[in-house]
């Protein structure tokens, strides 16, 4: 064979095989047999549909007069002082921008929404530090 061939041969190997070595940056824990999950994490607690983001779990309980924000990190709340969240709720029979406001260990709005099954949610929440998520949840 070619020694150039051969050359190309192993580099192709050698690059192709280089995600595997990287693909375990989760030790310790288990993600209940998804790749990259947190499935033990991701369950309600309130009610609502989980999104977690980095670690962080945003739980949404939509009501027709109220939509509530849970965060928490790790199970633990987050301190949501000076908090707030821009949620657009899309459905099929319109759009909806809403803004959450802290309310103890939540963020919520007050108001009359549209949240029927099916209804997609976008949202920014920034916490006091001025960190900015992007949330999107699925309404059940």
């Amino acid at each position: 064979m070619n020694f150039r061939l051969i050359s190309m041969l192993a580099v192709s190997l050698a690059v192709g095989s280089t995600p595997a070595l990287a693909a375990d940056d989760h030790k310790g824990h288990d993600h209940g047999g998804k790749a990259g999950g947190h499935a033990h994490e991701a369950k309600p607690v309130h009610g609502g549909v989980v999104s977690v983001v980095k670690d962080v779990n945003y739980e949404l309980v939509a009501k027709a007069d109220t939509l509530t924000l849970y965060v928490s990190d790790h199970g633990k709340p987050v301190d949501l002082k000076g908090a707030s969240a821009k949620l657009t709720l899309l459905s099929s029979t319109g759009k909806a921008d809403v803004t959450l406001a802290p309310a103890g260990d939540r963020l919520e709005a007050k108001g009359s929404f549209k949240v029927g099954a099916g209804t997609k949610v976008a949202g920014q929440v920034t916490l006091a530090g001025g960190a900015v998520t992007s949330v999107r949840f699925t309404l059940k």
